[in-house]
């Protein structure tokens, strides 16, 4: 799985010290443009530019450049889908903008963004028929422990840290039943129920047994 990230997706993985959960579910790459860590994360996370810089040195991340989209002749691409995704969302949502402009310029089927309003980048995605499929913290956390990454309690334990670190103050039954809601009940799109499916069939995933294990922990 390739991921672009959005500016709160990074910080909120950081300061819970458990930014590994996307290097080890994204494993084909995680990926930033360069505004994001040159405006972005300056103004809102400068205490964790020195961790981050080093993921970037280490390339568990992929730091972006214009120069380098231009190199690989995909510049002007980017640059339209800027253009296009500005005037959909608010100007507050800029990181926004520029993680899907990037995922959708360079193939990334995922972006990671708790940006959750109604009207924003997350919701929006789940309503387009676009080929990037947008989860936020607590969708990440269960499918690392859909797939066997994490179990019951190492998820409810991660997903509390993140949770109040970053004080989204979110319920993680409701994040639940949101989930089953979008990949089973009452999903959104097709395409992210056919991922789903494929999921479940490459790993042998017991979904029902694996969400009684979790509820019994809330």
């Amino acid at each position: 799985m390739r991921a672009s990230l959005d500016t709160n997706a990074i910080i909120h993985f950081y300061r819970a010290g458990l930014e590994g959960i996307l290097f080890d579910l994204f494993d084909d790459g995680v990926f930033i443009y360069e505004q994001i860590r040159e405006i972005e994360l300056e103004n809102h996370a400068a205490d964790l530019l020195e961790k981050i810089d080093m993921d970037i040195a280490a390339g568990k991340i992929r730091k972006y450049t214009d120069n380098e989209l231009k190199e690989q002749s995909v510049y002007s691409l980017f640059l339209r889908r800027v253009h296009e995704n500005r005037m959909l969302y608010n100007p507050g949502d800029l990181g926004e903008v520029y993680a899907i402009s990037l995922a959708q310029t360079i193939g990334a089927y995922s972006l990671v963004t708790d940006d959750t309003k109604q009207g924003g980048p997350y919701m929006s995605l789940l309503q387009f028929e676009d080929d990037v499929m947008p989860f936020n913290f607590a969708d990440i956390l269960l499918v690392r422990y859909l797939i066997g990454m994490a179990d019951e309690h190492e998820t409810l334990d991660a997903f509390n840290r993140i949770n109040s670190i970053s004080q989204m103050n979110w319920s993680f039954r409701s994040q639940i039943g949101k989930f089953i809601r979008r990949f089973w009940n009452e999903p959104y799109r097709q395409e992210d129920t056919i991922w789903m499916d494929s999921l479940i069939e490459k790993y042998h995933i017991k979904v029902k047994t694996k969400f009684v294990n979790l509820r019994k922990l809330i």
